[in-house]
């Protein structure tokens, strides 16, 4: 299948006019195993799929720490994300018997229908015509709100939030790095604190055989960051002392350090999947097979894809030949 690579540059085209886009309500269309059918043939993967591989090719080979520029719209998401984690703040874990998922995240949840409201004054009406199209994603990202799951469907949603945003022209070719290294970097510390702070449950973990409880993406782009490093091999993201060296610079040692944080006991045994990952020879390699596990594990799983809703950005309509 055709892999739709997205963020055109000024130098492209000009942003996409809102009468290109007859826009719709996002919906539900899988809604048993057989859909999953519809969804790999479908426009919205290929986009997706192309949006997720553009910027990995995008932060190869560099830092965290690297400049970049941040534009209007990049400044916008982050003073988003920066509200969501005030709330975080200001809704404080309840007195619970059971020790995950303590309760007050419904309270926090409950304030998302603020993002609307937000989402409209600062990207006006006149631009957008339909904002749930590009809003969608963004409130599914912290959906389920009764059994208070995370899992790597959330992180998903997130992406195609970005996704749509790169698709209405808002954001673009130069903003590749901005959306790894400080949007997404900042949607990672907002999910961090949520997970610690009201103990949240991974959806559909499975255990030390996943690459993570919450999170994929950052492994990839992480992945994409440290090809052809000088020093650093994939055999020494296990070291304690690299990881407190480099985290700064690297996403995929970010998450590891993480990960030692969370969870205690040798590495080799709460991280299974990852430690078996230390004896691939190259960044190159590890890439390119995390970007296979990705599809198979996330993007071809009913459970994770059932959640997703389409529309007019992201269609379930079939790739055109």
């Amino acid at each position: 299948m055709k892999e739709t690579p997205l963020c055109s540059s000024h130098e492209d085209d000009k942003p996409p006019n809102p009468g290109d886009f007859s826009f719709m309500v996002p919906k539900k269309e899988i809604s048993m195993v057989p859909d999953m059918g519809k969804w790999k043939r479908s426009q919205a993967y290929a986009d997706y799929i192309g949006f997720i591989l553009t910027l990995n090719e995008g932060v190869k080979g560099k830092k965290l720490t690297c400049e970049y520029q941040v534009s209007e719209t990049v400044e916008k998401l982050l003073a988003m994300l920066g509200t969501l984690d005030r709330w975080i703040d200001e809704t404080p874990p309840v007195d619970q018997p059971s020790r995950f998922g303590n309760k007050a995240y419904r309270t926090w949840y409950a304030k998302l229908d603020q993002v609307s409201a937000c989402m409209k004054s600062k990207w006006p009406s006149t631009s957008w015509p339909n904002i749930a199209t590009v809003q969608e994603p963004l409130v599914a990202l912290f959906s389920i709100r009764s059994n208070m799951f995370l899992c790597s469907g959330h992180e998903a949603a997130f992406a195609a939030f970005l996704c749509c945003l790169c698709k209405v022209g808002a954001l673009r070719m130069e903003d590749q790095l901005a959306i790894i290294f400080k949007v997404f970097d900042k949607y990672l510390q907002v999910m961090r604190k949520l997970q610690k702070t009201y103990r949240m449950e991974p959806a559909g973990s499975q255990g030390v055989w996943g690459l993570d409880d919450f999170q994929f993406l950052p492994f990839i782009w992480g992945s994409s960051q440290l090809i052809d490093h000088p020093t650093l091999e994939p055999r020494h993201f296990v070291e304690e002392k690299v990881v407190n060296e480099y985290h700064q610079d690297y996403m995929f040692l970010e998450c590891i350090k993480f990960i030692n944080e969370m969870k205690t006991g040798p590495f080799a045994e709460h991280s299974n999947q990852l430690w078996n990952i230390s004896d691939v020879p190259s960044w190159s390699k590890v890439n390119q097979g995390l970007i296979r596990m990705y599809k198979a594990e996330c993007l071809e799983k009913f459970p994770v894809i059932q959640h997703f809703k389409f529309g007019s950005l992201l269609s379930i309509q079939p790739v055109k030949p």
